[in-house]
């Protein structure tokens, strides 16, 4: 059921949403150069790597890494970008990869592929198991704020205690939370 639940909200998502979506990529392009997409690879459901979009918020050449392990991410980060980031509309194309089946709605958000440590610490806690998601209940709980051990309880909490109301109240969260643009750091 929740895979169903998937596909129709992103295959709906990236319909309602496409002219916002056409809106940012070409902000994005007019912006700086380069694409308007950014494709990371990311830790996918045990531990598969995956290609996920983002809208590029960065300038290129920027280092794949966690921005929070940039010496300084304000200097990478464009100013649309950080608009984006603090919205969350950064996250969008990410749609494209629920439909793909590479991720879900909902879920622990997608590590980096050199994120050792948060991936270490998901296998320890079985969190492995779960696809990736668009947002997830760590992500309600303080985005950026959180220390990776943190992340992976609230990760782990998910997975004991998972419902499709859980998944709905955590989907109306994560609207309210970006668009307040609480708990991002960079």
């Amino acid at each position: 059921m929740k895979r169903g639940l998937d596909v129709l909200g992103a295959a709906a998502g990236l319909i309602l949403l496409s002219p916002v979506l056409l809106a940012l990529a070409v902000a994005v392009r007019l912006e700086s150069p380069g694409p308007a997409l950014h494709w990371s690879r990311r830790v996918g459901r045990f531990n598969a790597l995956f290609p996920m979009p983002k809208f590029r918020s960065m300038r290129v050449g920027a280092p794949d890494v966690a921005t929070h392990l940039l010496p300084d991410p304000a200097s990478w980060i464009t100013p649309l970008g950080a608009f984006m980031r603090r919205t969350s509309l950064d996250e969008l194309p990410q749609l494209w990869s629920v439909l793909r089946g590479h991720m879900s709605l909902v879920g622990p958000r997608p590590a980096l592929f050199n994120q050792d440590d948060l991936i270490a610490l998901r296998d320890a806690a079985g969190v492995q198991t779960l696809r990736p998601g668009l947002t997830g209940w760590a992500q309600i709980h303080g985005r950026d704020e959180l220390p990776v051990p943190d992340k992976v309880r609230l990760d782990a909490e998910y997975l004991a205690a998972r419902t499709t109301l859980m998944d709905l109240s955590i989907i109306l969260r994560t609207a309210m939370t970006a668009f307040s643009g609480r708990g991002v750091r960079h």
